[in-house]
């Protein structure tokens, strides 16, 4: 009997509001890796259950596994569309780096029904990263999250958003914490 070599899980990148510019590390990875970006019919006014739909889209797209990585409001989208998903055993991991507070004053009015976020175990492995000095959350919340969803938190110092202003770059950190999360645990 032959012997199956596994396929390699397919990343798909889900960017936050706005979506990710040039200099974004998922603009990067999309470019230099040929990962996946799941793109959403409206960046600037995010529909929760629009958005959760384009993801389900992509996740039956998709002929091998999935690893998710996700920033920002993209990290809120993995836990809303886990949440309801049939297909999450699809999803062999989850990046989800600087979730943000979206019950904040100066956020809810702009992300209508993202708040409260669904903050409920995820039924796949993932890894929360977190910088001290993120403008769109604090470190409580996001370890709040990373108990939650039951993942693994990573605390990456003074970064910012985590985003292109943060000057990452091709953010090899990101890698390495998604390289290991494509890897599948015995």
């Amino acid at each position: 009997m032959p012997h199956l070599i596994p396929a390699e899980p397919q990343v798909l990148l889900l960017p936050g509001w706005h979506n990710s510019g040039p200099g974004h590390w998922q603009t990067l990875w999309e470019k230099r890796h040929g990962h996946t970006r799941v793109e959403q019919h409206d960046w600037q006014r995010p529909l929760r259950g629009d958005w959760s739909a384009r993801l389900e889209e992509a996740v039956l797209a998709a002929r091998t596994p999935v690893v998710l990585a996700a920033h920002s409001l993209g990290c809120l989208l993995v836990a809303a569309w886990a949440a309801h998903s049939r297909y999450t055993q699809r999803v062999q991991a989850a990046l989800l780096v600087a979730p943000p507070d979206v019950a904040r004053e100066d956020l809810a009015p702009h992300l209508p029904g993202w708040s409260p976020p669904v903050l409920t175990r995820l039924p796949f492995r993932s890894t929360v990263v977190c910088s001290r000095n993120d403008p769109f959350s604090s470190p409580e919340h996001t370890r709040t999250c990373a108990s939650a969803w039951g993942a693994a938190l990573v605390d990456a110092g003074e970064s910012g958003h985590l985003n292109a202003e943060a000057g990452l770059g091709d953010w090899p950190e990101g890698l390495q914490w998604l390289h290991a999360l494509m890897t599948p645990k015995d």
